[in-house]
This record gives structure tokens, C-alpha cells and sequence, in this order.
């Protein structure tokens, strides 16, 4: 998700450009009453709103051009790469109209507050949308042991969703111990799981997941593709509805 830093930047940036076009517009007479530069703080200070609506009015431009960009770079990478089952957890039927993929990392907050949508929308739909859950580790070293076991996890394939939710719903940071014991509470083998989690395989399903995002233009979580289009960020029951409707 984007920071709240990025978003100062651009909306000061906005603001700056906004400043600079009223400058130049002065310049040329193209504003009323602005005889010259010497006006342009006058003119500002009784047209408070122009920078508002150029600000917006940039802003929508930006997300006119990140949306064609996403738009083409889905095209070019593909649906199919999102559903490598050496890459994703798939459910839900192969002919399924509607697929809905999750880029996660169970320390992310943004994607923990999106759960109750992405879960209860799951419940809802699982006989009718194609889901790909993709692990992408990327808030430090308890990222990448809990995707390790939840990699291991897809080995017993009827007990990985429960442990999904399970870490998706902790509050706290998850650690080596808290993954394990939401393991075992999801009932997994735990000899099991843990030599499955020293496969080579494993390694090799989370560097094939950063390639995919590097690929695709991801770099944050959560990041969802819904019906082919992606959205950054977390997601509510409204937005994840409006976008599998879309």
C-alpha cells in the first residue's frame, strides 16, 4: 500500500504544479484581471478552489495512468501466471467466470484488516470463483517463516485455508512459536509439516512469488487481482463486491 509519505508527496507535488500552470497562465494573460506575476498571490487568495480542483483533477489523471499501466502489465504477464499451482494456492471451480488472487504477507495490517471481506466473500462464493492465495513475504524474517509453513501447509491441502485465516486473524505480530501452534490448532501433521518445510520446493514458491510481483508490477500488500484487475491496497465487503461486479 502506498505510504501516507507518497501521498503528501504527490498531493504537495499536485499543489506545485497547480502553482507553476497559474504562473505561466498569468504570464500569458490568460487569467482574468491577472495583469502579470505581480497579481498571481491576489488571484490565488480569491480563487482558493482552483488549487483543490487542480489537485483532484491531477490526481485523477495519475490514477487514470497507474490503472492503463496495470491494465497493460496484466496483459503482458497474464491470468495463467497467477494460477502456477507451484506458486499459488488454488480453489474453487477451473471454469469459474469470476477469480479473485490475494498477494499477502501475514504481517501485514492492511491485509488483516481486509479478512473479514476476503474470507466472508470466499464462504460466499468458493463453488462460483476461482481464488489464488499467493504468499509474498516481505515484512522481514517472521514473514518469511510463517510463508514457509503455510507453503509447507498446501502439502495437506484440506488443513491450508484454515491455517490462512487462522494467521490472517492474529493481532500481533506473528513469531516462529505463534505460527506453529496455529498449525497444530488447525490440525496439521506437525512431523509432517515440518520436513516439508525444508523441500527445496518451498525456496524456490516464494522467490517464484517476488519474480511474479516484480513481474507484474507489485510491490506491496495486500494487492488483489479481481476478474483481471488489479487493486492495491484493502480491501471492504463494498470494494471487493463493486470490483468482482465490475
Amino acid at each position: 500500500m502506498r505510504s501516507w509519505v507518497s501521498a503528501v508527496a504527490g498531493a504537495l507535488g499536485g499543489a506545485l504544479l497547480a502553482v507553476v500552470v497559474i504562473f505561466v497562465a498569468a504570464r500569458q494573460g490568460w487569467l482574468p484581471g491577472a495583469g502579470g506575476p505581480v497579481n498571481i498571490r491576489g488571484y490565488l487568495l480569491g480563487h482558493p478552489e482552483i488549487l483543490a480542483e487542480m489537485t483532484e483533477r491531477l490526481q485523477l489523471l495519475q490514477d487514470a495512468q497507474d490503472k492503463a499501466k496495470a491494465a497493460a502489465t496484466m496483459k503482458k504477464v497474464g491470468m495463467a501466471a497467477f494460477f502456477d499451482p507451484r506458486i499459488a494456492f488454488i480453489t474453487g471451480p477451473a471454469d469459474a467466470k469470476k477469480s479473485v488472487v490475494e498477494f499477502y504477507d501475514y504481517n501485514c495490517p492492511y491485509c488483516r484488516l481486509s479478512l473479514p471481506a476476503v474470507e466472508k466473500y470466499y464462504q460466499a462464493h468458493k463453488n462460483d470463483t476461482r481464488f489464488a492465495f499467493i504468499e509474498f513475504p516481505i515484512k522481514g524474517p517472521d514473514s518469511i517463516v510463517a510463508a514457509r509453513v503455510a507453503l509447507a501447509a498446501r502439502l495437506q491441502p484440506d488443513k491450508y485455508l484454515a491455517l490462512h485465516f487462522a494467521l490472517m486473524n492474529e493481532t500481533e505480530l506473528v513469531t516462529e512459536a505463534m505460527i506453529f501452534a496455529a498449525a497444530e490448532k488447525a490440525g496439521l501433521d506437525m512431523t509432517k509439516l515440518r520436513t516439508d518445510m525444508q523441500k527445496p520446493e518451498i525456496d524456490a514458491a516464494i522467490a517464484a512469488s517476488k519474480a511474479l510481483a516484480a513481474r507484474a508490477g507489485i510491490d506491496g500488500t495486500p494487492t488483489f487481482i479481481v476478474n483481471g484487475v488489479m487493486h492495491p491496497g484493502a480491501v471492504d465487503d463494498d470494494t471487493l463486491k463493486n470490483l468482482a461486479e465490475s
